[in-house]
């Protein structure tokens, strides 16, 4: 890769956009079309580098690292009181043997002399506009500068370390997984799938990795799964007979990466040292994560990808990074702003755009975002222990009540790229819990598990060591498998603001199919033929109940969308989707007093969590409220509510704002973005709450609420500042339906600006009723 002088941010934004031109378009208006672009894309940079995080002093150890990646790759990056920078390795598909989401390592830069001692100045920056970490310490001649990125393109690490005097540069890989270990106790939390077996004949081993030596310009590393755990959960589940069927996705899965630079020679298997001193390094790590039948293809693998990407004009992959990452600060925004708000403006914009900074660095890869950490987790002390950076709490597997949190803000953000994995693991695993269904019940349809490792399974945990089934030990989840609405709806709102009718006849309707026809067989009809979903339970909190409200309100919004299709669905799915509708049990509402509310169930008994079930009839399924109808009955359900808070997964704050309810909406997203874990220096890293670090339901939540605060669309009208506070000015850009995005800006309780694309949707735009 040609690599051309390291050039400081401040001086090169205009720079970017010329390299990308010119190429294609010689003379005098490839010039003026770069300058357009370049004051474009210096309005993107500016609008959001007002949430960059600056620090000004070295960090103690990991707990105050930045996260930085590009969707599938991910690093938590600090520079230690030594000088060095550290950081650690990630990825979204390093699925070890026990399933556990392992670190692929933690690299070591060494400058000589130093990059920064006691009394120099330093300040590191995450600089959002231009997606890189920029660091820079001492002064005059022993100024240095460092940019660190993940390519937003292509899978590689660099890191840019440039000085006004020449240096000697040295990378250390480290790695902990250097022998077999057998975890157990609290550190088996991380590996929950497997925990809980009794009789401890199947431990969960720690294998080493692999470092592969003999190699004089680089250090090549990697971890090989050569067992799985992939056997023995489908056998204890009585789903061995699918293993032919299924092929094991962890056996011979094999990850870790190539470590090298121009001017670098490798000492041993795990360092590089410069062989003379140089102004300007440029270290490159390239990750890989891959099945195959040996160690020795993989390796084949890595080569080839080294070579595709040092292929690449260096100075043409940084420009194509930049523009991604202003295309993707472009596509939406919410900025508060005003006097009035005081200091909770910048927190709630700047908490706004970290946690969608997140997102986006851990949501484009081979698998969904992890909620109890992303791919951001570190070595962390647990009580009078201190476990290395494979830990999480709550283990490998997907809660879809925790899951889902990131992917519904997404849409409003126009983050529509980030949402791919969560659909295509839903979708591969669609055939397994079809069987699955026909095993344990003898009918039709699918259902998925509420905690679910990537294949569609339970963990032997939730499932029970040896239970006969063919319902969970587990009763928290035993009957909570309302996600397969859920996840339904949430596609259907993907459909309708993009309109691609490829998706919803590939990936929609056959979720949908599948979902509707397991609940429409699994239970009987009473006398007046209304299917009674007894036994069941609403959600995690009450364990028997008939007709809970999250079913029943969740197919009836689900049917009713379908049914409000005009293109891509047959005859005989209408038939069946009305009635269905027909079908379904009323929603569980009654009247106290003169006031009508809804229940969590019909029935309801045996309270063992602190879920609000009754409010998804408000979100995610929007039967009542400011923009659907019923909201008197909405608001007092809310009212009601049994558990009032916001922090974590609860959802106070999104269903305020779906109610209309401003000022305590504001109240709950101002509360959860000044909340982060206390030993954390990231603002954005919150938790652990009930989850982990960082929480990804914690900013989620606040951003989903933010956004419905600002906008909210019944699928024909769009409000505009529905649950909006007068006190609070802001300019917004989000996303409708109908490949619509709506343009605000409001100031001084009025709104001063308004632009809606395409110009045709402008007469669907309504201000909320307190703005009229």
């Amino acid at each position: 890769m040609t690599q051309s002088e390291f050039t400081d941010s401040r001086r090169c934004k205009n720079v970017t956009q010329f390299v990308l031109l010119r190429e294609s378009m010689p003379g005098k208006w490839s010039i003026l079309i770069a300058l357009s672009l370049a004051v474009s894309s210096f309005a993107v940079a500016q609008s959001v580098s007002q949430y960059d995080v600056v620090w000004e002093a070295p960090s103690e150890d990991s707990s105050g690292s930045m996260p930085i990646g590009n969707g599938d790759i991910g690093l938590n990056l600090w520079v230690d009181p030594a000088g060095e920078l550290v950081f650690y390795i990630s990825k979204t598909d390093s699925w070890s043997e026990n399933a556990r989401l392992l670190k692929l390592g933690l690299v070591r830069v060494k400058m000589s002399p130093g990059l920064w001692e006691q009394g120099m100045v330093f300040r590191q920056k995450l600089n959002l506009g231009g997606g890189q970490i920029e660091i820079t310490a001492g002064e005059g001649e022993r100024e240095r500068r460092l940019r660190v990125w993940v390519d937003a393109n292509r899978p590689v690490i660099f890191v840019e370390a440039r000085g006004e005097r020449p240096f000697d540069l040295e990378a250390k890989l480290q790695i902990w997984r250097t022998h077999e270990r057998r975890i157990k106790g609290a550190e088996a939390v991380s590996a929950r799938g497997l925990t809980g077996n009794d009789k401890n004949d199947y431990p969960i081993i720690v294998y080493p990795d692999t470092i592969a030596t003999g190699r004089a310009d680089s250090v090549v590393w990697y971890h090989r799964n050569e067992k799985s755990c992939y056997p023995v959960t489908l056998k204890n589940q009585h789903l061995g007979g699918l293993l032919q069927k299924y092929p094991d996705p962890l056996m011979h899965r094999t990850f870790g990466g190539s470590m090298l630079g121009e001017g670098l020679r490798a000492v041993d298997g795990v360092t590089l040292k410069s062989q003379e001193t140089r102004n300007r390094f440029v270290l490159e790590i390239h990750p890989l994560t891959a099945q195959t039948k040996t160690g020795d293809e993989w390796l084949e693998l890595l080569e080839k990808q080294v070579e595709r990407v040092d292929s690449q004009d260096f100075e043409l992959a940084r420009a194509e990074h930049r523009r991604w990452w202003e295309s993707f600060w472009d596509r939406s925004w919410i900025h508060v702003s005003g006097s009035k708000a005081g200091d909770e403006a910048h927190v709630v914009s700047r908490g706004y755009a970290l946690q969608r900074w997140i997102n986006a660095c851990g949501g484009r890869g081979g698998y969904p975002i992890k909620f109890n950490g992303s791919i951001f987790t570190v070595d962390a002390q647990v009580g009078d222990e201190h476990f290395d950076g494979d830990y999480r709490r709550w283990g490998a597997m997907y809660w879809w009540q925790n899951t889902r949190l990131p992917y519904w803000s997404m849409l409003a953000a126009g983050d529509f790229d980030l949402m791919g994995p969560l659909f295509a693991m839903y979708s591969s695993a669609l055939d397994l819990c079809k069987d699955k269904t026909t095993i344990y019940y003898q009918h039709k349809g699918a259902f998925f598990p509420e905690t679910m490792y990537f294949w569609g399974t339970n963990g032997n945990c939730d499932y029970g060591w040896g239970h006969p089934g063919p319902e969970t030990i587990n009763q928290y989840i035993r009957r909570e498998w309302q996600g397969g609405i859920e996840i339904t709806a949430m596609m259907l709102d993907y459909h309708a603001m993009k309109q691609d009718e490829q998706f919803l006849s590939e990936t929609v309707l056959p979720i949908a199919e599948e979902v509707l026809t397991f609940y429409d067989e699994h239970w009987d009809r009473d006398a007046d033929g209304k299917i009674r979903f007894e036994p069941a339970q609403a959600l995690e909190t009450w364990w028997q109940c008939v007709n809970p409200t999250p079913e029943v309100a969740g197919l009836r919004h689900v049917l009713q969308r379908l049914l409000a299709l005009e293109e891509g669905v047959r005859r005989s799915q209408v038939a069946a989707w009305r009635r269905m509708l027909r079908d379904l049990p009323p929603m569980p509402v009654t009247d106290e007093d003169g006031k009508r509310f809804v229940l969590p169930a019909e029935k309801f008994d045996v309270l063992r969590n602190s879920e609000n079930p009754e409010l998804y009839a408000v979100f995610p399924y929007r039967l009542y409220g400011l923009a659907f109808g019923n909201l008197e009955v909405g608001l007092e359900t809310w009212r009601r509510r049994r558990v009032k808070e916001s922090v974590g997964w609860r959802q106070d704050s999104i269903q305020a704002a779906y109610l209309g309810l401003a000022d305590e909406a504001a109240k709950y997203v101002s509360g959860n973005f000044s909340t982060w874990h206390k030993a954390s220096r990231f603002p954005a890293f919150w938790g652990p709450n009930f989850d982990w670090v960082p929480d990804q339901d914690h900013g989620s939540v606040a951003m989903i609420a933010l956004q419905r605060m600002a906008l909210q669309d019944n699928g024909g009208q769009i409000i505009l500042l529905p649950a909006w506070p007068k006190n609070w000015d802001v300019a917004f850009k989000l996303h409708a339906g109908m490949n619509t995005t709506v343009e605000c800006e409001v100031r001084g309780g009025k709104v001063l600006k308004l632009e809606v694309r395409p110009g045709s949707r402008r007469s669907d735009v309504k201000l909320g009723s307190q703005w009229q």
